[in-house]
């Protein structure tokens, strides 16, 4: 069985591909919607102090024994490496329905997780979930799901799961995450051995960061992102292209050579601009997601069914209205899935704007490069402006395309400087 939960924000969060991208609270999935809950850690009442939980749960935690006496089935999930650049890992759980009084019971699940040989940093997390009403005669299982993040290196986690009734189910296993000897430069957004609560909203404000050092010249960017489906059908940006789509906007806003960005959220389907933000030292995540809200997707509008190439005209105006100005940034950044448009913008059209004094850069998000393999009408503008294109496909191919990126743009920022204290001295 298979029940599908929709976030606060309205995009869809879970799917065969969407549960490796976002970390969230543990889900209950059975034929019954369920009410609201969420994953805590638990703090210490006081800094310092050791965690406080039940006796009977410290006592199973620390102990090497398995209880089954409330029958499941745990499962370790493989750490994997999401778009937030944080590696997700945790658990999938089946229990006989015949186990559970619907109605009538609450499952509550407490964990810890700490890294390998310090169990004195042992992150301790709970989960309440209220059984909906079962059929007498329910067969098959309920599935729930647990998530957390952690940086790199290796955990024990010891795991508990028990009703009302004081019926336990504990299980424990070690898990790893670890970056390929290809990937050991990357820098993620979680320290190693770092333990963190998983989350569902992937707008919430980021915590500080470090900025380029006193004397450095940060450089200035303008984001262009379409936050669209790659198929036009699609009535939902689903949470994966979403997570992957944020994480482009934080993988760049966490350089530390970026000083200042500029963001236009567009959408080609509606043919408009959903979020318009200033330069700024970082992004305001939360006003983007509210913007997102605002998002129909799957609808037409009289307007729009009577523009014979609308996609096409309203990419062009885009370009001119936000590429084609007077002054910019040290460069321009478009991203977002392949826009298949029914025409190009016309290459007159691109003509009109002129040569782009900075250069431009096109960060692809394509899932699936084999099923896609053509040029958007996004590239073609791109390679008129002799920009650069990247695809990214797995975070690996974000971190090391931004990275290629901001290095080839500080390059151009410092000949720039040096072409103009030339020709300052020749006169």
């Amino acid at each position: 069985m298979h029940f599908q939960v929709s976030s606060r924000s309205g995009f869809e969060l879970w799917g065969a591909r969407n549960v490796e991208i976002f970390g969230a609270a543990v889900l209950l999935f059975l034929a019954v919607a369920l009410p609201a809950h969420s994953q805590i850690k638990i703090e210490p009442r006081f800094p310092g102090e050791p965690v406080t939980i039940l006796p009977s749960d410290a006592e199973i935690l620390a102990s090497a024994i398995e209880r089954k006496d409330l029958p499941c089935t745990v499962t370790p999930r493989k750490a994997q490496l999401g778009f937030d650049l944080q590696f997700h890992t945790g658990f999938d759980v089946n229990v006989p329905l015949n186990e559970l009084e619907g109605g009538d019971d609450m499952l509550t699940i407490v964990f810890r997780v700490y890294p390998e040989g310090k169990k004195g940093d042992a992150n301790y997390f709970s989960e309440h979930i209220t059984v909906p009403k079962i059929e007498d005669d329910a067969a098959g299982d309920a599935f729930l799901q647990g998530y957390f993040n952690v940086g790199v290196g290796n955990y024990h986690v010891d795991w508990l799961m028990r009703d009302r009734q004081e019926r336990f189910c504990s299980e424990s296993w070690d898990t790893e995450a670890i970056l390929s000897s290809k990937d050991q430069e990357m820098r993620l957004f979680i320290s190693p051995h770092q333990v963190k609560a998983a989350q569902f909203e992937p707008f919430q404000d980021e915590p500080t960061f470090h900025r380029a050092a006193p004397g450095e010249d940060p450089v200035n960017l303008k984001l262009l992102v379409n936050f669209a489906p790659e198929a036009k059908d699609q009535a939902a940006l689903p949470a994966v292209d979403l997570a992957a789509l944020v994480g482009i906007l934080k993988t760049i806003e966490h350089d530390p050579r970026v000083g200042h960005v500029s963001l236009v959220a567009f959408n080609m389907q509606e043919h408009r601009v959903l979020y318009r933000q200033a330069a700024a030292d970082r992004i305001n995540f939360p006003a983007l997601g509210r913007a997102l809200q605002t998002l129909k997707l799957g609808t037409v509008t009289v307007g729009t069914l009577g523009e014979k190439h609308g996609d096409t005209d309203f990419l062009g105006s885009l370009i001119e209205k936000e590429v084609g100005t007077a002054t910019h940034p040290d460069a321009v950044v478009f991203a977002g899935p392949k826009a298949m448009l029914d025409a190009d913008v016309p290459q007159e059209d691109l003509k009109r704007i002129g040569d782009i004094e900075c250069p431009v850069f096109y960060l692809n998000y394509n899932p699936n490069p084999q099923a896609v393999p053509w040029k958007d009408s996004i590239s073609h503008a791109v390679k008129f402006f002799k920009g650069t294109e990247y695809t990214i496909t797995r975070p690996r191919d974000l971190w090391f395309a931004t990275s290629d990126m901001v290095a080839s743009i500080v390059r151009s920022k410092q000949s720039h400087a040096e072409g103009t204290v030339a020709a300052g001295g020749a006169r």
